[in-house]
This record gives C-alpha cells, sequence and structure tokens, in this order.
C-alpha cells in the first residue's frame, strides 16, 4: 500500500481544481485506508497467535496421553509411581525450560552451537518470538523428557526422574532443537547462507529433535540399569511383564493422536500465510495437508502392526497396535509438511516394519524397555529422518522453507542427495550428542546408587514402598492375579 502521504497527493490530483478541498478530502480518506490496513495487521497477528497457542495447549495435553499410556503398560503396582514422573516431566521441565531451555534453544544472535539471549524470557516478546513461543516450545520440550521416562519405568529411583528431566529439558533437547530449528543454527534450513549441504535440515517437527533424542536417552537410562526382575528367565528367555490395563493404553493413544494434530500441524506457528494472492491455496492449505499426512503415517502403521502381530504371534493384539500407530506418527514427524499424503502410506507402513523389527533386536540383547520407547521413538524417528530425505517435494519445500529456488529436495523425488545427506548428519550428531550428555549422566547416577531401586522395592512395587500405597484398592483375589502384596482393606470398600 501507498504511503499516507504519496496516497494524499496522488488522490487530491482526481480530485480537480479546488485544491484545497481535495486536499483535505484525499487526506481523510488515505488515513482511513492506513488505520484499515494497521487494523488487519493486528489481526492477522492475533490469528496466528490464536493459532499458536491453540496448538501448544493440544501439545500439551499430549502429556495425559503419556501418562494414561505410560499407566497402562506398567504393572498396577507401579502406577502411581509413573504417574507422578509424567507430572513431575512437565512440572520440573517447566522451570528449567523457562530458565535456560528457551535461551539455548532460540536465543539470537547467537552461534550455530547454543543460544545466548531470552533467558528468564528476558527481551520476550520482540519482533520474533511472543509468549506464545515459549509455551508451544516447552510443550514439545516437556514431550522428549515424557518419552524417556517410559524407557527406565518400574525400577528407577524418584530422584534420578527429577535430575534427568531436568537436564533434559534445560539443556540436552535445548541444544538439539538451536541446531536444527533456529534461524542461527549450524544446519537449519532457516538460515539465510551457508546452508548444510544447500539445504539444511527439514525436520519439521521434531522426528530427530524430539522424538530422536528422548528415545536414545531412554536407550541409554535402560541399558545403564538393565531389565526389570522377572523380564529374562535363567536361559534368557524373553518374559513378558505386561501392562495391567489395556483401556488406559488405548485411552492414552487416543489423547496422543489428538494432541499430535497440535504437534504437527502446529509446528507451522503461523497459518495466516498467503502463498498466491486472492487464491484459495495458501499456508492454511499446508496446514491441512500436514494433518492428513499425519493422519495416513498413523492409520497405515497401526493396519500394518496389527496383521504383521498376528502373523508372528497368533494373536490380534491391541497394545501393539497402539504402539504401531504411534510409531507411525513419530515417523511421519519429521516431513509432514514436505511430503504427499500418498507417500505418508509408505511411511507408516515401513515404521510398522521398523518397530517390530527393533522389539526383536530388543528381545535378542536382552534389553528391557516397558514403553518400547526407544525402539518406537528412537528407531522409527530415525526412520522417519532418512523418509523426508527420500520422499521430501519441491514445491512443498520452496512454500514452507522459502528461501532461494531450486532447494535440494527428495532424492526420490529428483531432488538430488544432497537433503539425504545432510540428514544421515543430522541422525550421527543427535545420536553423539544424546550419548555424550545422558549416559555419563544415566551413568554416574548409578555409580552413585541414586538411580535404580533394590531388588526388595522393585519386587513389592514402588506405589507401597515409595509412594505411601497402591492406586488401586484391592480385594485377596484382585491381589494375587495382579502379582502385588496385598493390602488391609476396611470391608466396605472390598465390594
Amino acid at each position: 500500500m501507498a504511503t499516507p502521504m504519496t496516497c494524499s497527493a496522488d488522490l487530491a490530483q482526481l480530485f480537480g481544481a479546488n485544491t484545497t478541498n481535495a486536499t483535505a478530502a484525499a487526506s481523510y480518506i488515505c488515513d482511513q485506508f492506513s488505520t484499515l490496513d494497521t487494523r488487519f495487521m493486528d489481526t492477522n497477528y492475533a490469528i496466528d497467535s490464536t493459532y499458536l497457542l491453540f496448538s501448544a495447549y493440544l501439545v500439551f495435553a499430549m502429556q495425559l496421553g503419556f501418562a494414561m499410556l505410560c499407566a497402562g503398560s506398567v504393572r498396577a503396582k507401579n502406577t502411581m509411581n509413573i504417574m507422578l514422573t509424567n507430572v513431575l516431566d512437565a512440572a520440573a521441565g517447566g522451570l528449567f525450560y523457562y530458565m535456560f531451555g528457551f535461551a539455548f534453544a532460540y536465543g539470537a544472535p547467537s552461534n550455530g552451537f547454543i543460544g545466548k539471549h531470552f533467558f528468564g524470557l528476558k527481551d520476550v516478546p520482540d519482533a520474533s518470538f511472543d509468549y506464545s513461543n515459549f509455551l508451544y516450545q516447552w510443550a514439545f520440550a516437556i514431550a522428549a523428557a515424557g518419552i524417556t521416562s517410559g524407557s527406565i519405568a518400574e525400577r528407577t529411583q524418584f530422584v534420578a526422574y527429577l535430575i534427568y528431566s531436568s537436564f533434559l529439558t534445560g539443556f540436552v533437547y535445548p541444544i538439539v532443537s538451536h541446531w536444527f530449528w533456529s534461524p542461527d543454527g549450524w544446519a537449519s534450513p532457516f538460515k539465510t547462507d551457508n546452508l548444510l549441504f544447500d539445504s539444511g535440515v527439514i525436520d519439521f517437527a521434531g522426528s530427530g529433535v524430539v522424538h530422536m533424542v528422548g528415545g536414545i536417552a531412554g536407550l541409554y537410562g535402560a541399558l545403564i540399569e538393565g531389565p526389570r526382575i522377572g523380564r529374562f528367565d535363567q536361559s534368557g528367555r524373553a518374559i513378558a511383564l505386561r501392562g495391567h490395563s489395556a483401556s488406559l493404553v488405548v485411552l492414552g493413544t487416543f489423547l496422543l493422536w489428538f494432541g499430535w494434530y497440535g504437534f504437527n500441524p502446529g509446528s507451522f506457528n503461523k497459518i495466516a500465510v498467503i502463498y498466491n494472492t486472492g487464491s484459495y491455496y495458501g499456508q492454511w492449505s499446508a496446514v491441512g495437508r500436514t494433518a492428513v499426512t499425519t493422519t495416513l503415517a498413523g492409520c497405515t502403521a497401526a493396519l500394518t502392526t496389527l496383521f504383521g502381530k498376528r502373523l508372528l504371534s497368533g494373536h490380534w493384539n491391541v497394545t501393539d497396535v497402539c504402539n504401531g500407530l504411534l510409531g507411525g506418527f513419530a515417523a511421519i514427524t519429521g516431513g509432514c509438511s514436505v511430503v504427499d499424503p500418498w507417500a505418508a502410506i509408505i511411511c507408516g507402513f515401513v515404521a510398522a516394519l521398523v518397530l517390530i523389527g527393533f522389539n526383536k533386536l530388543a528381545e535378542k540383547m536382552k534389553y528391557d524397555d516397558p514403553l518400547e520407547a526407544a525402539q518406537l521413538h528412537g528407531g522409527c524417528g530415525v526412520w522417519g529422518i532418512i523418509f523426508t530425505g527420500l520422499f521430501a517435494r519441491e514445491k512443498y519445500v520452496g512454500e514452507v522453507y522459502g528461501g532461494k529456488a531450486g532447494r535440494p529436495h527428495g532424492l526420490f523425488m529428483g531432488g538430488g542427495g544432497k537433503l539425504l545427506g545432510a540428514h544421515i548428519i543430522q541422525i550421527l550428531v543427535i545420536f553423539g550428542w544424546v550419548s555424550a550428555t545422558m549416559g555419563p549422566l544415566f551413568y554416574g547416577l548409578h555409580k552413585l546408587k541414586l538411580l535404580r531401586i533394590s531388588a526388595e522395592d522393585e519386587m513389592a512395587g514402588m506405589d507401597m514402598t515409595r509412594h505411601g500405597g497402591f492406586a488401586y484398592a484391592y480385594d485377596q483375589d484382585e491381589s494375587i492375579k495382579h502379582g502385588t502384596p496385598m493390602r488391609k482393606i476396611e470391608p466396605s470398600l472390598s465390594t
């Protein structure tokens, strides 16, 4: 739009001979247009901020999904313990991400390794970030911590949860998100120059940044702790220690599914962005496409797991199907915005096979992860990164990431191998970084005897020994059935 001064002068010439009246009329009209333009701009900011806040609320609701999934996947005698850890992931993560994490991740200007501004949200809001950005990114950070808590469930001291969760959300995860999501990050696709392989890493909502980080951290925790008592017999044969509630697993899965619509589509941060002026097609269309690719990947992975596990075990297992569904979501998260819906089906199909394969490998290696978190989030997250390097479409990459024309895109879509090369670098550096940080942390906790509970406490269940009582009231028959010590209850409660 023309400036008010230019607008007034041009319009006055069209009004005719009476210069005084023409200038006044032109000035008035142009002032009204300027006011209207400002209000449109304010409305645009409000729409984008509301969209981001709503997405943040959806991602935060995933914590309830994690809590229900974890609770259903562990034995009844450890229900209160795992629920409490999920609450503290959010609470401790909130404070540490506020004090340090957000600054390390997005504090600009900074170097390529770590952010240096916005500690304690100082100088927020500014032209780049508002409070809604912090809330959204905090929800992502605690999701990574929630992934790790599932890997070490049923045998971990409570103090260890507090230490690793604070360290992960306050330092480890923010550094990774800075590398790949901050405009200053060394591998970010948002850099204006010196892009990694002329591309940067396209990890839109975090197959690597969130899922790999949480999964690999959980891998080290579970490896250093060792398997739960009774998970493998003396000959090394795997013994199923099934969770106590398939109902909670399904409830948690559907809550996570719902929250994923904030996790993936919400990662656009803005919705009122025009691709072609006056066209029905814009960023709102890309948001819808991202929701569709997310849905199709999860659905395909669920069905593939259903029939795959039926062939392997002879059963239709709802828990396995739920994990397969989540594996499909974890895989599509990285490329959800830049692939076609048909490609998302391929992503989900392969993700299910990856999860089944890693679970078989875990059994052979005598690795115990009650939530399959390392296999699901770590393994399927790696596949999602590779998938994006193969199937990212040039048109979508240009729309979502902008910048120079002809950006590298998927190898199978005619884009060459540069994007895939960048993504292989991403896999290696995330694995190296999390190994160098979380591995020593868990090992140090182990040496200090702060990591694993005693065998007696583990057999009795942490709810009774560490949290003052069971989550459920049992009578004698139910207590024996669930494999938990009997607890005396009033006769009026035994019915």
